[in-house]
């Protein structure tokens, strides 16, 4: 089987080792020239485990092939970003549509094409399909097209790829028949075949299920730092009941899944959807709140900021509140960044991050932030102080002091 998938990003290029992993022919597609080209070469862009090795063998086999442009295939993925719409929230479609124009030329009868771009409720029917019927396709009988959207969590990619149960949402059951004629390439998750517009919101709403409950936990911690109480022996005592699971608070919400997939849910019913905005609204809240408690804490000097990326232990950056709060703290701090994750020629080692500073900011929860070398930090810091907004830290030396959300309250 020759699949075509648009995009090489955070799931493309996974979804694209797999495949070629499992004795398929790949073409990759992306805009970007210097992504296609260092592919070609086996050299990968994303920090991601195992893909690496895949990706390399892959092009020495000539299994795998990047292109800034399609080719004819058996099945054709689209994985482009799918943005809001900042004016209604609504999901802005266009790297959708553009790409799926861009493989008309190169579609035969019997093809089949998966939206795998998380898109809102009804994008399917009401936007894809009338690409492919107004170039003379009929959906359901000679193209096929479902949505599929996809489940990861960063950091374990390739795994959850295979092993995750998969939603299949056909536009026609013989769509969702073909369309799991693919994945059965290399999934062994349960293949759940349904109508496109279920699987549409159900994957909508799985993210948005995981925003609501951070959501929780993060107006948990302002009304404890309000009121004086520890957030975190709260959230320790409360989830010790054998039907609760408060999550945990921190500096904001990031990614491309949690902080954008519920505006597409909003945006269809925005007068019903009350507590997906209200959750969405909590969660945007949390940066100024970290930018705050930093004001209390210290009026004034140098913060060593440990963790652009949303996710612990990834390079992924994308949505990151991170850049905010940097954002509201570079108009009266001096700011040193340090990220082992993300190369970037503006950030410094922890060594230098430390020196001299007046506060460590931790914003994300790398497994190196987890235990520090105290004895430098004591060595480098007059005063040390931490504010972990991950409450990733259990102890530290006595010369350091630790705010995290148990204690804010010590700060009003």
């Amino acid at each position: 089987m020759k699949i075509c998938i648009m995009g090489q990003g955070y799931i493309g290029l996974p979804t694209a080792a797999l495949f070629a992993r499992n004795h398929c022919e790949v073409v990759g597609v992306d805009v970007n020239e210097q992504i296609v080209e260092n592919l070609n070469k086996g050299i990968i862009h994303i920090e991601e485990p195992g893909i690496s090795d895949i990706i390399k063998k892959a092009v020495d086999l000539k299994v795998y092939t990047a292109s800034l442009t399609p080719q004819k295939a058996d099945a054709f993925i689209i994985t482009v970003p799918t943005p809001y719409v900042v004016e209604n929230y609504s999901c802005d479609l266009s790297y959708v549509v553009s790409a799926c124009q861009s493989i008309i030329p190169y579609l035969e009868k019997g093809n089949t094409v998966i939206i795998e771009s998380t898109i809102a409720p009804m994008s399917t029917d009401e936007t894809v399909k009338p690409i492919f019927e107004d170039a003379g396709f009929t959906i359901g009988e000679d193209l096929y097209l479902a949505h599929c959207p996809e489940r990861v969590l960063p950091g374990k990619i390739i795994e959850e790829l295979i092993h995750n149960d998969r939603i299949i949402g056909g536009v026609t059951p013989e769509c969702a028949k073909k369309a799991s004629e693919v994945y059965g390439q290399f999934v062994e998750g349960n293949l759940m075949l349904t109508e496109a517009k279920t699987a549409e919101l159900s994957k909508c709403m799985e993210n948005t299920f995981r925003d609501v409950n951070i959501a929780l936990a993060n107006e948990l911690a302002k009304i404890c730092a309000e009121i004086g109480v520890n957030a975190l022996d709260v959230i320790e005592m409360a989830n010790k009941h054998p039907r609760v699971n408060l999550h945990s608070p921190g500096p904001g919400v990031g990614g491309h899944c949690l902080a954008i997939d519920p505006y597409f849910i909003y945006a269809k019913a925005p007068e019903t959807a009350k507590i997906i905005k209200l959750a969405r609204d909590t969660n945007n809240s949390m940066p100024e709140f970290v930018v705050d408690n930093v004001k209390k804490i210290i009026s004034s000097g140098k913060i060593a900021v440990l963790g652009v990326s949303y996710k612990g232990n990834t390079g992924d950056d994308r949505e990151s509140p991170a850049y905010e709060i940097i954002a509201g703290l570079k108009k009266d701090y001096d700011i040193a960044i340090h990220d082992p994750h993300i190369d970037n020629p503006d950030f410094v080692s922890l060594d230098e991050a430390t020196k001299d500073a007046d506060l460590i900011l931790i914003l994300c929860d790398h497994n190196e932030f987890k235990d520090m070398d105290y004895d430098m930090i004591v060595k480098n810091m007059p005063k040390p102080v931490i504010f972990d907004t991950k409450n990733i830290i259990k102890e530290v030396p006595g010369e350091i002091k630790l705010f995290n959300y148990g204690n804010l309250y010590e700060l009003n």
